[in-house]
């Protein structure tokens, strides 16, 4: 097997710096110590994700936006847009699919490419490494055998895999590293060895002199327990580790101890599974209010506004849920959550609303609150539908109507048609994210 894996560098941040660029914002944000963070008035603290100058400074990651601003003070800071993080990825993928059918994304921002059928990357020589001649070969012969892996020729695959990089730095405007290995597991960590905006290998001839230097704890699958436990026993690197006996990390960290002593090695047969989305189980949308609430009314109008953002995106990845929760987060940082189970499936803004409003009718206390969230799960296909006796005509009249809506959003923009309960409110009637499908680029298109 062949894979590459392909990873968008400082994905957040290069996915915003690369739209706002096409839109015309005269500053590349990559190029600034900036960072994806939420808005601090609005009560939101977290850095994201940061630009390679924030990084110099010692901006983190998880930190917040204080003390991020501590170690920076002209730290440049600018809102997640989710949405179009949704659509660069899918860009990403569309690119990729033009080189192998076999993709699976295994986050927002990185997938594994099975590439073992590129006719591209196959060897004129059926098995240069495993001809009975090549132990005879002259030096000519020796230097092609050395750029040769079964029938895999490594120079065409990193050929190939730069003519991918490249074509995702010119035509999306961000770039990624992609790493190149006879498995997963060494695809990923090639791409790990230095960024941005590079290719790299991890042959297994080029395992011990790549990947075994490495502290342990970059290892896939090694975390901060881990890690710990292993320094306990002086085991320091990914060579220490994969000499390590296999029998004394059973019995130190059980079946985990194996699967990581595997990977030290190299060793990884699990497949590229083939998914063509990004792997949802649930659509969420929460936000932290600038003021706090202190009325029904004021929880049900903002209840209703993140309903429309998760309707939306609901409806984009075409499911329906049979589940909807409510989060909510008193001004006493105190949160409790109600969630119901349906009996059906529904995809419908009025729909996620209404059972929105009957939980937090059922937990709200009268506490004023800071936070709110409602998540919908337990999907079924937008085709799978559970008919209801009395409001079939209803459900579907409220279906074509957000499909309608949607279709307009879609081409004018999300605020560009709106509910009447907002209008000359001061509200914002669609909470969570800011894309208005603007981005050419990226998949959206122009206002007119």
């Amino acid at each position: 097997m062949l894979v590459f894996h392909v990873d968008a560098n400082s994905a957040y941040l290069s996915w915003t710096a690369a739209a706002l660029l096409e839109s015309g914002y005269p500053v590349d944000l990559r190029t600034i110590p900036a960072a994806i963070a939420g808005d601090p008035e609005n009560r939101h603290g977290i850095i994201l994700t940061k630009s390679i100058p924030a990084k110099k400074f010692g901006v983190k990651t998880g930190e917040s936006i204080f003390e991020a601003k501590q170690k920076c003070p002209d730290l440049f800071l600018w809102p997640p847009d989710y949405d179009l993080f949704l659509l660069c990825s899918d860009a990403m993928h569309n690119i990729l699919s033009e080189y192998t059918p076999l993709i699976q994304r295994y986050s927002v921002d990185e997938c594994f490419m099975d590439m073992s059928n590129s006719v591209r990357i196959i060897s004129k020589s059926s098995n240069a490494k495993g001809n009975e001649n090549a132990a005879n070969a002259d030096s000519a012969g020796s230097t092609a055998n050395a750029k040769t892996t079964g029938n895999i020729d490594r120079e065409a695959a990193e050929n190939l895999a730069n003519e991918i990089r490249i074509r995702i730095k010119n035509e999306l405007g961000f770039t990624v590293n992609i790493g190149i290995g006879e498995n997963k597991l060494l695809a990923k960590m090639a791409g790990e060895l230095k960024k941005p905006d590079m290719v790299h290998t991890i042959w297994p001839d080029e395992i011990e002199k790549k990947l075994w230097p490495l502290p342990a704890s970059e290892l896939f699958m090694v975390g901060r327990a881990t890690t710990r436990k292993l320094e306990g026993f002086n085991i320091k690197t990914i060579g220490d580790l994969a000499k390590a006996d296999r029998l004394f990390l059973k019995a130190m960290l059980k079946s985990h101890g194996l699967l990581v002593h595997d990977y030290a090695n190299g060793i990884d047969d699990s497949p590229v599974v083939l998914n063509e989305d990004v792997a949802q189980k649930g659509v969420g949308n929460g936000t932290t209010f600038p003021y706090d609430l202190l009325t029904p009314d004021e929880l049900f109008n903002e209840a209703l506004a993140l309903s429309e953002r998760v309707g939306m995106r609901l409806r984009k990845i075409g499911r329906r849920a049979g589940l909807v929760s409510v989060h909510i987060r008193t001004n006493g940082l105190f949160g409790y959550s109600h969630q119901v189970k349906l009996g059906y499936s529904i995809n419908t803004t009025s729909e996620i609303y209404d059972v929105a409003c009957r939980l937090i009718k059922e937990m709200w206390k009268g506490e004023p609150v800071r936070h709110m969230g409602i998540n919908v799960s337990d999907f079924t296909s937008k085709d799978e539908v559970q008919l209801l006796l009395f409001d079939t005509d209803s459900r579907e009249n409220q279906e074509k109507l957000d499909k309608a809506v949607d279709a307009i959003r879609k081409r004018f923009g999300d605020r560009s048609i709106i509910r009447g309960t907002f209008a000359n409110s001061g509200l914002d009637p669609i909470l969570g994210g800011v894309n208005d499908g603007n981005y050419i680029m990226m998949g959206g298109g122009p206002k007119n």
